[in-house]
């Protein structure tokens, strides 16, 4: 580390906002730039680049030197670390909505999802759980979000990033039409609910184990950055 930054360190929850210069390590020139140009950008997980940044604060610079690789040389990359968020939506708390599933999170924000008694709605509901005050996700816009997906038919889980650590990045424009409901006008630190029908999911059928036809599905969804599409 060559500056040692005043404000908050990174911790395994963290994501981080970061520009970094990789120089090629025998001749000394830039091999890539990113973070330096103004240029919108998500941040990171701290669990993806933890091995070159470990417990830095805010506003420090570390130069790591790379090891070559079969497919890479050796190279030396400065990293500022530029700011850092939570990887889980901070929001205000909101009342719950009558009819739809309860939710309970874990210390680390992961939720457990309980799903009522009776049958699915025939229409996409959504529900604030936590309501942030941040931008608000506009449509195209790419979107980092921590998720958990249930079916309503039996309560399990077919997918959550919480269960891979990292957040994902998806563009509303690229998702199913009950999932970009959730998502657009929502703002950042907002934790949302919703219940798709299969007419806004994966389509109707016989629900069955193999994929999701047929499933009303569940998800909740904190909303943890949003950038433009380009």
């Amino acid at each position: 580390m060559i500056v040692e930054g005043t404000g908050e360190p990174l911790d395994s929850n963290s994501l981080v906002d970061y520009a970094m210069a990789v120089f090629d390590a025998a001749s000394g020139q830039v091999v890539r730039t990113q973070g330096y140009d103004g240029v919108p950008s998500l941040p990171v997980a701290a669990t993806t680049v933890g091995q070159y940044l470990g417990c830095a604060s805010v506003g420090s610079r570390v130069v790591v030197a790379v090891p070559a690789t079969d497919l890479d040389a050796a190279s030396i990359w400065v990293v500022d670390v530029l700011g850092s968020h939570p990887a889980r939506a901070t929001g205000v708390d909101q009342d719950p909505v009558d009819g739809m599933p309860a939710v309970q999170l874990e210390k680390n924000g992961a939720p457990t999802v309980t799903v009522p008694d009776g049958e699915p709605p025939s229409e996409t509901r959504v529900a604030i759980l936590k309501k942030g005050d941040g931008a608000a996700v506009s449509p195209g816009d790419t979107v980092l979000v921590q998720y958990a997906g249930l079916r309503w038919s039996d309560g399990s889980v077919f997918d959550a990033s919480w269960s891979t650590g990292s957040p994902t990045a998806l563009a509303t424009s690229e998702v199913i039409p009950g999932y970009r409901e959730a998502l657009e006008g929502q703002t950042i630190g907002s934790q949302v609910l919703v219940v798709i029908p299969p007419d806004a999911a994966y389509g109707e059928g016989t629900i069955n184990e193999n994929d999701l036809t047929g499933e009303t599905l569940i998800f909740v969804v904190d909303i943890l950055q949003t950038m433009p599409a380009a």
